[in-house]
C-alpha cells in the first residue's frame, strides 16, 4: 500500500520540460545533458533542438539514446537562436518550461528546489536564481552576484541592470500561449521576453546558486559583442516610445550600451576611440575598468 501511495504522489509532480538548443557544441554537451539526467526531481523531459550543427553534436547525443526521456530535433538549416527556442517550446510536453544552453549546466536539486517553489507560490509563474560563473581556462568559480536578487514587479531594476540568467529560470508554460521570444534576436532575446513579462508578472527569485556558465573563448555573448551592441540599439529604439515602457527609466541602457562599445573599441585594439568614447557624456566612472586592457597579453584580450 506504501508503494502505490509513492506512485500516486509522483505522478502529481509536474512534468518540466527542459530546452537545450545547441549549435556546434559537442565540447561541452555531454556534461549539460548529463546535469539533467542526474536530478534528483524525476519527471522531467528533455527536448534537445540541434540548430544544424556541422560537428559531433549528433554523435554525442546518441551516447543517450536509451533514455526515453531525451527527444532530439534537428533544424534543417541555421536560425537564429530565439526561433530556435521557440520551436524547441512548441515541442514541449511539460507544464513547465525551463532553459539551458549546450555549454553550461546545473546543480543536481535545481529541478527540485524550484519546482517546491514554484508549487508552494501558485500565483506566481515565473522564478530564478543566482548561478556561479565557471572560467573554463583557469578551472576557477565564482558567484555571478552577492547581491539580493530582484523580487515582484521588477521591470525598472531589470532595465537598470539586467541580472536575470535565462538557464537558471523555471516558467509556467501557460506563460508562452501568448508570449514568445523575438525570434530577430541571437543575443538579446531573454533580455527583451523577460523584460515583456515583468510588466504584468510578480518574478520570485532564490539566492542560492543553481547553475553554472560557462565561461569561455566562444561564448556567444562575449565572441558577438557588436551583434550585441546592434540588438540593444534596436530594442531601445522601438520601444523606447512605447506605452508599455512611458513609466520606466531607459537612461540606464544607453549606458550599457556605450560600455559596450567602449570594450569592444578596447579589445579591437583601437585604444585612441575607446578612450574618447570613455570620457565622452555622460561619463561613467564604471568604464575604467576597460582601461586596463591596454596593458594584458594579446591571447587574455582576445576571450575578453
Amino acid at each position: 500500500m506504501i508503494k502505490n501511495k509513492n506512485k500516486n504522489k509522483n505522478k502529481k509532480l509536474p512534468l518540466v520540460s527542459v530546452i537545450l538548443n545547441c549549435y556546434n557544441s559537442a565540447n561541452f554537451l555531454e556534461k549539460s545533458i548529463s546535469s539533467i539526467i542526474t536530478q534528483t526531481y524525476s519527471n522531467w523531459e528533455l527536448i534537445i533542438f540541434d540548430n544544424c550543427s556541422n560537428d559531433n553534436t549528433k554523435t554525442v547525443i546518441k551516447k543517450f539514446k536509451k533514455n526515453k526521456k531525451i527527444r532530439y530535433f534537428r533544424s534543417n538549416k541555421l536560425i537564429n537562436l530565439y526561433h530556435a527556442r521557440n520551436l524547441a517550446i512548441k515541442k514541449s510536453k511539460g507544464s513547465i518550461i525551463t532553459f539551458v544552453d549546450a555549454d553550461d549546466w546545473w546543480m543536481r536539486n535545481k529541478l527540485k528546489t524550484q519546482v517546491k517553489l514554484l508549487e508552494k507560490n501558485r500565483n506566481l509563474n515565473i522564478i530564478y536564481s543566482n548561478l556561479f560563473l565557471f572560467y573554463e581556462k583557469k578551472k576557477i568559480r565564482k558567484l555571478f552576484t552577492n547581491k539580493k536578487l530582484y523580487n515582484g514587479m521588477i521591470t525598472q531594476k531589470l532595465l537598470n541592470n539586467f541580472k536575470m540568467p535565462i538557464l537558471t529560470t523555471m516558467i509556467r508554460k501557460k506563460i508562452f500561449v501568448k508570449n514568445k521570444f523575438n525570434e530577430k534576436y541571437n543575443i538579446i532575446g531573454d533580455f527583451d521576453l523577460f523584460l515583456r513579462l515583468s510588466l504584468n508578472e510578480k518574478i520570485l527569485s532564490t539566492q542560492k546558486p543553481l547553475a553554472y556558465y560557462r565561461v569561455h573563448e566562444k561564448n556567444m555573448t562575449r565572441k558577438k559583442i557588436n551583434l550585441n551592441i546592434d540588438e540593444l540599439e534596436h530594442w531601445f529604439k522601438i520601444n523606447k516610445k512605447k506605452k508599455m515602457f512611458k513609466n520606466y527609466n531607459l537612461k540606464n541602457l544607453k549606458n550599457i550600451i556605450k560600455s559596450l562599445k567602449i570594450k569592444k573599441e578596447f579589445i579591437s585594439g583601437n585604444i585612441f576611440q575607446a578612450i574618447k568614447e570613455l570620457f565622452c557624456r555622460p561619463f561613467n566612472f564604471n568604464n575604467l575598468k576597460y582601461l586596463v586592457i591596454i596593458f594584458l597579453p594579446k591571447k587574455i584580450v582576445n576571450i575578453l
